[in-house]
């Protein structure tokens, strides 16, 4: 609030007074204690302006009543959302305009026009609380049994121990439900009034507003009643802004046990090790925006706690650079915060992650299109993978980053039905001449032969830009590898991955099922596909590489006809590829044969080929040999697992290996 002039005014107005004073005071800890204090200063430069009898400090009866009669009026025109008022509705409350105008540090005229509000909405706010506080002590039920009233039978079946219209009983009984009336709001307008009535329940403050509120039930027992409700309240239904302010009523009762065990909790080493309660989440959201350093990575699993506390860690999303929100059930509350941190002022978002979010529906994909409109927007890496969205989707992102095209350089949208028309609505992004994207991922997309025209059409306009583009899992079959191959030709492209595999038989219903190898033998297999990972190869389509400066067309349901295609972009363009993975296609020897001809081309750099289980025999071995023999110094590793090779074949291109004249230093063959 520092960053609010008015608040700046509050703040300074309080320590002037509490500065010249004979007896200086403790200075004011929260913001109902700097209120209540600033209420008091208002009070007594009315004295002194208007003159009167009593001293200063003391408050008379028509003091309080005209105090009660303003809180009357905020509290009234809180509830409707009013920050103007006229002169009927201070009539109405039993107020005369004279009298509303002694107290001008407090609501004043605007436009001369007999139009009136408080000097800020947060002193609108406080006088509402101190109204309803005041109602409570006096038990005027009435007032608030209207404000606590619910119509729908089970408006609050999630908030535990709380039933509906019942009379309030106590102080945390009373508190708690103003809490839950605050948490239901839809747009938070009496969050700091809630925040308010918790600090007012404290005597401290009462004793500043000097008899203003009748003396409460604040028994030690009573306050501490009501700090287990804050910290156990659940709000797995409201958005983790609105959360944050259940920790902001704790400090308004100058609770600072959970300030503390999150002070000690980011000193930690290990973190994900300390179980965090869902308030300690809260705290930790407000710490971290608050904090001046940006946080270079927010991860919700690395923290040990449960769903409802990962929900309420949200908000630090605005002051981090990379955020990971991986398979979570949320609502469109939580997506508008992530919107909203994209947009702020400025934004330190730059890398957004959100595989798995099976609630992310093409409504909540278009909210965060939107926000990558705004100018203020820096998104570099936007992961949706596995995010259930459609087409639909895809023409909001398209329309998004033909906005705002230069940001974006990682956009994975894999696992995702976007089907051939998605996929064409994108290709329009693809083709600005501002667009700066490099990496593509639409892995398992139900893409068929037509996606690869599209994308080839549009890389052929703007070929500069891109770098990788993983088509795998789809069925492109052989015409649309030869549509992506022609691309690879064209002299101003600059692809370095390209990779395409369609999902594997045995993930397709109605079809058999290969025998599953021994479990040692899987894990050994998981191990050599992370090993690889860490080797800084990239991860794609869950089950299978993708490799920086390589290509990969496994399990694509290619044919010995792709070969010609791969081995004329070989020949004519391969300065920048480094590896060709083509596993899992019938290629047969005849298929290995045509694709040694670009092997052999003096164009080559290729460092690694992978051509596992691709119906291969002895014979692949000597053209591959001969292939190495033309070209020798490039190729560092060479695939040829699962494959019925003899002794004989696999002797020729061991021989590569242990001649230090071959680059050739990796020969993978056997079934494992």
């Amino acid at each position: 609030m520092c960053l609010i002039p008015v608040f700046c005014w509050i703040t300074a107005i309080v320590l002037e007074d509490m500065m010249t004073r004979d007896q200086r005071g403790e200075l004011p800890q929260t913001l109902t204690d700097l209120y209540s204090h600033f209420l008091r200063v208002q009070i007594k430069r009315k004295k002194q302006k208007y003159g009167g009898k009593q001293r200063p400090e003391e408050l008379t009866e028509a003091d309080k009543e005209l105090l009660l009669k303003l809180g009357r009026l905020a509290f009234e025109h809180l509830q409707k959302g009013n920050i103007m008022f006229y002169s009927e509705d201070l009539e109405r409350c039993g107020l005369d305009v004279s009298e509303v105008s002694v107290y001008s540090g407090v609501c004043t005229e605007i436009f001369k026009r007999e139009i009136y509000c408080f000097v800020h909405l947060s002193i609108q706010e406080f006088l509402a609380a101190v109204y309803m506080f005041h109602c409570y002590t006096r038990k005027d039920t009435a007032v608030i049994n209207k404000f606590l009233k619910y119509s729908k039978p089970n408006d609050f079946s999630w908030f535990p121990g709380l039933f509906n219209n019942d009379p309030v009983t106590s102080l945390d009984d009373f508190l708690r439900r103003a809490l839950r009336k605050s948490l239901k709001s839809k747009n938070g307008h009496l969050d700091l009034f809630v925040r308010f009535l918790h600090g007012l329940s404290l005597e401290s403050n009462q004793r500043i507003l000097g008899g203003l509120l009748d003396q409460t039930d604040s028994h030690p027992e009573t306050i501490q009643k009501v700090l287990n409700n804050l910290k156990e309240v659940n709000s797995d239904k409201i958005s983790p802004d609105r959360s944050i302010n259940i920790f902001h009523c704790l400090m308004e009762m100058k609770d600072q046990s959970v300030h503390q065990e999150i002070q000690e909790f980011l000193k930690s080493a290990k973190k994900s090790k300390r179980e965090l309660s869902e308030i300690h989440c809260s705290a930790l959201a407000y710490l971290l925006q608050m904090s001046e350093e940006v946080l270079d990575e927010l991860n919700l699993l690395q923290y040990n706690t449960s769903e409802e506390g990962r929900r309420r860690l949200i908000p630090a999303v605005r002051n981090c650079r990379k955020f990971q929100l991986s398979g979570r059930v949320l609502s469109t509350s939580h997506w508008e915060v992530v919107a909203s941190a994209m947009t702020s002022n400025p934004s330190h978002l730059r890398e957004l992650s959100l595989s798995k979010n099976k609630s992310l529906t093409d409504a909540d994909v278009k909210l965060l299109s939107s926000a990558m409109m705004h100018p203020n927007c820096r998104l570099e890496t936007l992961g949706l993978w596995g995010c259930n969205s459609s087409e639909i989707s895809c023409d909001s992102l398209a329309s998004a980053l033909r906005s705002n095209p230069s940001h974006l350089r990682v956009l994975d949208l894999s696992e995702n039905q976007l089907k051939d028309p998605g996929v064409k609505q994108l290709c329009g992004f693809l083709q600005d001449p501002l667009c700066e994207l490099e990496t593509l991922r639409l892995s398992s997309c139900s893409l068929s032969e037509i996606s690869c025209d599209s994308l080839a059409s549009a890389l052929r306009s703007n070929p500069s830009h891109l770098r990788e583009l993983d088509l795998s899992w789809n069925q492109l079959k052989d015409p649309g590898v030869k549509l992506l191959c022609g691309f690879l030709q064209d002299p101003l492209c600059k692809m370095e991955t390209l990779s395409q595999k369609p999902k594997p038989a045995s993930l397709l219903k109605g079809q058999q099922v290969e025998q599953k190898p021994p479990a040692e033998k899987v894990l050994s297999e998981r191990k050599w596909w992370r090993t690889m990972k860490l080797a800084k190869l990239h991860l794609s389509s869950r089950d299978g590489l993708s490799w920086s400066c390589g290509t990969r067309l496994s399990r694509c349901s290619l044919s010995e006809t792709s070969c010609d295609s791969v081995a004329s972009a070989l020949k004519s363009n391969l300065s920048h590829l480094r590896v060709l993975d083509l596993s899992f296609n019938t290629l047969k020897d005849s298929g290995v044969k045509r694709l040694c001809s670009g092997l052999e081309s003096p164009n080559c750099k290729l460092e690694r080929l992978r051509l596992i289980k691709c119906s291969l025999s002895e014979i692949s071995c000597g053209s591959l040999a001969s292939a190495l023999r033309s070209n020798p110094s490039h190729l560092r590793e060479l695939d040829l697992r699962q494959n019925q090779l003899q002794g004989s074949g696999v002797k020729l291109l061991s021989d590569l290996v242990e001649n230090p004249h071959y680059g050739l230093k990796t020969l993978s063959h056997g079934w494992w």
